[in-house]
């Protein structure tokens, strides 16, 4: 079992940033492998947006925000970031961190409630 808990979103301009944070807390013996950002902008369906590789640490953009995003984690902390520049109105949408482990076999996955990023003017 995987808890995330979002924070950072807010209201921005465009042209700003915003790092988001996500704490995990994990139940021992879990294992994950893989960090994830995901959003969802009303309407529309829910997109990954960068993942990371914990078994190597490297990380993957989705086009949408290759060069603008950064992912990476703290792992003193036990959190994931995601670092936004040059944000724009179409990043407008709820942001989710997501975490993805093996445990007896089977592949999980659990996800945070998400925080809403709003660009505008």
């Amino acid at each position: 079992q995987v808890i995330l808990m979002e924070s950072g979103g807010g209201l921005v301009q465009p042209g700003g940033s915003l790092r988001l944070s996500c704490e995990i807390s994990e139940s021992p013996f879990v294992n994950i492998r893989k960090m994830n950002w995901y959003r969802q902008a009303p309407g529309k369906p829910r997109d990954l947006v960068a993942s990371l590789d914990t078994r190597n640490n490297d990380a993957t953009y989705a086009d949408l925000g290759k060069g603008r995003f950064t992912i990476s984690r703290d792992n003193a902390k036990n959190t994931l970031y995601l670092q936004m520049v040059d944000l724009k109105p179409e990043d407008t949408a709820v942001y989710y961190c997501n975490v993805e482990y093996p445990r007896l076999g089977l592949n999980y996955t659990n996800w945070g409630l998400g925080t809403q990023v709003t660009v505008s003017s």
